[in-house]
C-alpha cells in the first residue's frame, strides 16, 4: 500500500488511504518531568494533526495520556519504538539530539521514517562537526572553537547536546572536554521552520524569547515573526537544510546580526510547531507526509500570530 500512496494526496486533507502513523517524542515516552511539558505540547500538537487528517496515530507514554491517538504504555523507549514503528506505516521520533541518531535509524529499519535521516541527524548533534560543514558551504556560523583555551565573548555550550541545555557566557578560560566556545553575536534570535522533501517549503520565521545572564535560557517563542530580513533568513535555512541533508521538519536557530549566523540546527519537530500549528491554514502533520510521499506546496496561508512561554505550555 505505500508505494501507492503518493499521488493520493488533497489540498487539505492528508492521503486517500489510513495510515498507521507512530509518532514517539522522548519526554513523554521516557518520562523525563523537567522537560513533559514541552514534550507534551509538541507530541500532542502532531497526534492531532495526524489524526486531524484521518490517520490512526500510536505513541509510546509512561503514563501521561492525550486526548486523542492510541497510547502505548512502555518502560522502555527504545524498546518501545522498536515494537511500535514496526506495527505502523510510518514513524517520527522527537528526542534529544545526542539519542536521536540512534533512534531515527531504529525507525528507518521497521518503516519510512517521516523525520531527518539518521546520518544527517547525527551531524547535526555534533555541534563542532556541524559547524565545520557549514563553514565549508560558506553559511555564515559564528567562529568556534573546539578544544583548548579562549578569550573574549564566548558562549560555552556541549558540543552534543539539546536546545538551551549547559549554555552560558565566558570571557575567557579552558574548554572542557565534550565542550564547545562559539563567538557571542549580537543581534536578534530567530529561528526558521523548514519541510524538505522533492522541493524545500519554508514555514515561518520565529522570534525566540531568550533570556541572556551568565547563563543563556529559551523561555519561549512569537509566531510567526515579520522583519525585512525575513527572505535573507529563510534563504540560509534552506541552504543550510540542504547542506546537512535534512528531509522532513527542521528548524534553524538563527541569530540575525550583520549577517543571518546560524547557531544551531535541530533536525526534528522543535518548540515553534505549538504555534506554527496554531497560524498555519494547512496541516503540518499532512506536510510532514507530503515530504516523504507526494509533492510539497510552493506556500503555506499564515492566517495569524500566537506567542507561548515553557512555563505556560500545561495548557497547550
Amino acid at each position: 500500500m505505500i508505494e501507492d500512496i503518493s499521488h493520493n494526496f488533497n489540498t487539505n486533507k492528508s492521503i486517500l488511504c489510513i495510515m498507521k502513523i507512530m509518532v514517539a517524542e522522548y519526554a513523554v515516552g521516557a518520562g523525563i518531568p523537567e522537560f513533559i511539558l514541552e514534550g507534551r505540547a509538541m507530541l500532542g500538537t502532531l497526534v492531532r494533526s495526524f489524526v486531524s487528517c484521518d490517520h490512526e496515530v500510536m505513541y509510546p507514554t509512561s503514563g501521561m495520556l492525550l486526548d486523542t491517538g492510541t497510547a502505548v504504555r512502555t518502560e522502555n523507549f527504545e524498546d518501545s519504538i522498536s515494537r511500535i514503528s514496526k506495527e505502523c506505516d510510518a514513524g517520527l521520533v522527537i528526542a534529544p539530539d545526542e539519542l536521536l541518531g540512534d533512534l531515527t535509524e531504529i525507525v528507518e529499519e521497521n518503516t519510512v521514517n517521516l523525520g531527518c535521516p539518521s546520518e544527517a541527524v547525527r551531524l547535526c548533534a555534533d555541534k563542532l562537526e556541524c559547524t565545520r560543514a557549514l563553514e565549508k558551504e560558506k553559511i555564515p556560523v559564528p567562529e568556534t572553537i573546539g578544544s583548548g583555551d579562549y578569550s573574549g565573548n564566548y558562549v560555552i555550550k556541549p558540543r552534543f547536546g539539546c536546545a538551551s541545555e549547559g549554555i552560558r557566557r565566558s570571557s575567557s578560560g579552558v574548554l572542557q572536554e565534550g565542550f564547545i566556545a562559539t563567538k557571542f553575536i549580537e543581534g536578534e534570535h530567530l529561528s526558521a521552520s523548514i519541510i524538505t522533501g522533492k522541493t524545500q517549503l519554508p514555514l515561518t520565521v520565529n522570534k525566540q524569547l531568550i533570556e541572556i545572564n551568565d547563563e543563556i535560557s529559551y523561555k519561549g517563542g512569537i509566531v510567526p515573526y515579520y522583519c525585512e530580513r525575513n527572505d535573507e533568513m529563510i534563504a540560509v535555512a534552506k541552504k543550510t537544510a540542504k547542506a546537512l541533508g535534512c528531509r522532513g521538519y527542521a528548524g534553524v536557530d538563527i541569530v540575525l546580526g550583520d549577517m543571518p549566523y546560524v547557531v544551531d540546527v535541530n533536525p526534528r519537530p522543535t518548540t515553534s510547531i505549538i504555534g506554527i500549528s496554531r497560524v498555519m491554514d494547512e496541516e503540518i502533520g499532512n506536510l510532514i507526509l507530503k515530504s516523504s510521499f507526494g509533492e510539497l506546496p510552493g506556500q503555506v496561508k499564515i492566517t495569524s500570530a500566537f506567542t507561548f512561554k515553557k512555563d505556560d505550555l500545561s495548557g497547550l
